[in-house]
């Protein structure tokens, strides 16, 4: 499956993905159903552009209603988890390609007959089948970039960052920006295990062993990866007791003004959009290379569900309807995963940012997430958890990792 992805993240790199649209007819059912569908892709910014999608469904099947709840990236999981222990999940569901394993083996989904396959990446459909049967369709691809504050870079007196910034430059211009005045901040990068091991490989080095049995990060090069992420904390970043960690904690501090650079996602465009200073976007910084951090998302259907075809229906029209595409390319909120290649290029004309180009350059060189056979959850926790001590100062990174790797190592390996 990882090598699925790989293939379809390739393809998107390589070409602007764009779509075909997919028609839909009225679900044949007596009365009115009414179908639920849990998210995390539209919290923050992006409620109302998932409602557009939801109305237009809604009035093009006027016998389905959708029962939408939205819950932050950082509490989405961990519902989910609970939910799937109830046997209780959505009708539909979102799923990274992370956690899409996990509800496979769990019986979670329900197979999908897809109605028009060709709207999508063959490639993307694939990530998300196991043993040539769907059980999601795909929502959406995503790029991390860094984000800046033109107007806090014109205080400084900076040029604004470039596709070959280095981790020195970035570092050089937090610092300035920091020193503007007590409530202005630098840079901002979460530390997680999502951005460790983007940081790693921009540092030349790798999470996993080459077999993917063991952990690979430390090393010389891992340790300073690893301080790269938690010594912003309190220099040029806030620290944890100041609010960094929180839920949209560096989109607020953007939109604020008080935030000089920020890493996250192009899901962040819709929520910035209507900041009054001027922003725009550069490829993420490397250090000995560089190396993006490229999503993919997806919806399945509940294999319990009562009613798994006007679930499908709502899946299908979500993943590739013209209306999806519209609103995702108008908004700028993520990209749609679809095959016909001539709409994209309008995505390149749409407003802020400027920089749109930078999306599609950051997939030249892609960092994607390790996956291990068994106790995939176990592992991020874990690294999580050990560059929090680092980041608040009870251990070393030295010992963090050190930690984390004996910890990890016993539960993938053991």
């Amino acid at each position: 499956m990882k090598q699925s992805l790989i293939a379809a993240v390739g393809i998107a790199a390589a070409t602007a993905l764009v779509l075909g649209g997919c028609s839909t007819e009225p679900a044949e059912t007596e009365g009115t159903v009414t179908i639920t569908y849990s998210n995390f892709i539209s919290a923050g910014g992006n409620e109302d552009n998932l409602q557009t999608i939801v109305d237009a469904f809604e009035a093009e099947n006027p016998t389905i209603k959708v029962e939408v709840t939205t819950l932050p990236y950082g509490d989405y999981f961990t519902a989910l988890q609970t939910d799937l222990a109830a046997g209780n999940i959505a009708d539909v569901v979102d799923s990274n390609y992370d956690f899409f394993p996990q509800l496979v083996a769990a019986g979670a989904l329900a197979p999908l007959e897809i109605s028009n396959p060709g709207a999508y990446r063959e490639s993307l459909v694939e990530a998300y089948s196991s043993g040539g049967v769907s059980y999601g369709l795909p929502s959406s691809f995503s790029a991390v970039v860094l984000y800046y504050n033109a107007d806090l870079f014109d205080q400084a007196g900076l040029d604004y960052p470039t596709s070959d910034w280095t981790w020195a430059d970035e570092k050089a211009a937090a610092e300035a920006i920091t020193a503007l005045g007590d409530d202005v901040w630098g840079s901002h990068q979460p530390v997680s295990f999502y951005e460790f091991y983007k940081v790693l490989e921009q540092n030349g080095e790798s999470f996993l062993s080459a077999d993917g049995t063991s952990v690979a990060f430390n090393t010389p090069g891992g340790i300073e990866a690893a301080k790269w992420l938690t010594e912003k904390s309190g220099t040029v970043m806030p620290t944890i007791e100041q609010g960094q960690g929180t839920p949209d904690f560096d989109t607020n501090l953007f939109r604020d003004g008080k935030l000089g650079m920020m890493h996250t996602g192009i899901w962040v465009f819709g929520a910035v959009a209507d900041v009054p200073f001027g922003w725009d976007i550069a490829v993420e910084p490397g250090n000995t290379q560089q190396a993006s951090a490229v999503f993919s998302n997806a919806v399945g259907v509940s294999a319990n569900s009562e009613n798994i075809e006007a679930a499908t229906l709502f899946a299908e029209f979500l993943t590739s309807s013209q209306t999806m595409v519209d609103v995702r390319l108008d908004s700028g909120w993520e990209l749609p995963p679809i095959s016909d290649e001539a709409q994209l290029a309008v995505y390149l004309t749409k407003d802020l940012p400027a920089n749109r180009q930078a999306v599609f350059d950051s997939l030249d060189s892609i960092a994607l997430t390790p996956i291990v056979e068994r106790g995939q959850q176990e592992m991020q926790d874990i690294i999580n958890e050990e560059l929090i001590e680092a980041q608040a100062g009870r251990k070393t990174v030295e010992e963090a990792l050190a930690s984390a790797e004996e910890r990890i190592n016993a539960v993938i390996g053991g």
